[in-house]
């Protein structure tokens, strides 16, 4: 008899943190490695944020709150909802979770059944199929490729749609190609799915205020708000406030499937981490200049790493609307062998053998369900990304 249940054949673990992993294993060894395999900003957390933390400690806020988060919290991220996105939520419509991540996986473990679909744009993020799958659900990828700005057409989401699925789920800004989409480009995919009325929608916007080049990413409900009664929009601190480490992700929706993510998480993992909330409040409603500022940076980061990728033989990035990633197509590199011998016969083999032989970690295509690319994160310091495309450079022009 098996010791694991077969749901876990079913997936793999995730990707980018296995190479981060093992990206630090090497660090750890006293190689010279430079990883852009996570996505996680090398900024420390605003002092006003950590400030608030300290305060909540010292006022003894390290009890169990509801579930579904303090009503503090969850007021506080109605307002952001107002404030960012034009969307009103009432704090009955919003729960607090560990992370984003769990906010998905308590919305598809609440509501999926057996053999219903899920649609998912590719390339997407490594978590998004497999919490799907963990969910007894199947996820329909759609591929959307680079000459349409790695974006989905609402033709491709109208013919992807069967008497079976149930959730549409969009990325936006998307991790990994930065592709974002406007309120006008989100206007026909709001059409088609308001003529699916069966169709639940799961927008996860956590990526939605590192935006560049004046662009403003739209989301669903505020482009359609017809759409709001079977709509889950999803969010967290994460990512635009350094907060990876605090764990701390939220979603607003209709009542009745607020009410099914809290039940569930009653039973695993009961509220966030009460100090962590606390934070979080402050990161919300607080003063908003650090999130600028980060922004600013990411920019000039990402415009630095697209013009140098560029220069390497066989590859070709776009520039991506947000997030802080690039998806560079590597075909020109496949078929060929590296100065250490390697055949890079596909964008795993060219991620590992870039690891190994000039101390890069990226994350192949094939990890976010589109083959023929890497993912690099430029939330790295700018000297590190700087030599990190020196090294990318000099292993392109080394192939053979």
């Amino acid at each position: 008899m098996s010791l694991t249940a077969e749901r876990l054949d079913r997936i793999q673990p995730s990707l980018t943190i296995a190479i981060s992993t093992v990206a630090r294993r090497m660090i750890a060894e006293g190689k010279n490695v430079i990883s852009l395999s996570q996505g996680e900003p090398d900024f420390d957390t605003p002092r006003n944020i950590k400030d608030a933390a300290i305060r909540a400690l010292e006022a003894g806020e390290t009890k169990y709150t509801d579930v579904a988060g303090t009503r503090v919290l969850r007021r506080a991220v109605a307002t952001k909802f107002a404030r960012d996105s034009g969307i009103e939520y009432k704090p009955e419509e919003i729960i607090i979770s560990t992370g984003a991540k769990q906010v998905l996986f308590n919305a598809m473990l609440g509501t999926l059944n057996a053999g219903d679909e899920v649609i998912i744009p590719s390339p997407c993020w490594v978590s998004y199929p497999d919490i799907v799958t963990l969910a007894d659900g199947k996820p329909v990828l759609v591929p959307c490729g680079q000459n349409h700005g790695f974006k989905l057409r609402a033709e491709d989401l109208e013919a992807a749609i069967t008497p079976k699925t149930r959730w549409f789920m969009l990325n936006n800004p998307c991790n990994p190609t930065g592709a974002a989409y406007s309120a006008d480009e989100l206007k026909p995919i709001c059409e088609v799915l308001m003529r699916h009325p069966e169709v639940w929608v799961l927008t996860d916007d956590i990526y939605d205020k590192l935006a560049y080049d004046g662009f403003r990413p739209g989301t669903i409900v505020a482009v359609e708000p017809r759409l709001k009664e079977r709509t889950l929009t999803v969010h967290g601190v994460s990512k635009s406030y350094a907060m990876t480490g605090w764990r701390i992700g939220f979603a607003g929706g209709p009542v009745a499937l607020i009410k099914a993510m809290d039940k569930l998480q009653s039973q695993s993992t009961s509220n966030p981490n009460s100090i962590a909330q606390a934070a979080a409040v402050e990161a919300l409603l607080g003063p908003q200049d650090t999130v600028e500022a980060m922004r600013l940076v990411f920019e000039q980061r990402r415009d630095l790493v697209v013009e140098m990728l560029n220069l390497a033989p066989g590859i070709n990035c776009s520039t991506p609307d947000g997030a802080f990633y690039v998806y560079p197509s590597i075909h020109g590199c496949i078929g060929k062998t590296s100065k250490g011998g390697v055949a890079i016969k596909d964008d795993e083999a060219f991620a590992l053998t870039l690891l190994a032989e000039e101390g890069v970690a990226t994350v192949h295509g094939a990890a976010f369900c589109y083959p023929g690319y890497i993912r690099i994160s430029y939330a790295n310091a700018t000297e590190e990304l700087r030599e990190a495309c020196v090294r990318i450079q000099r292993f392109c022009q080394g192939l053979h």
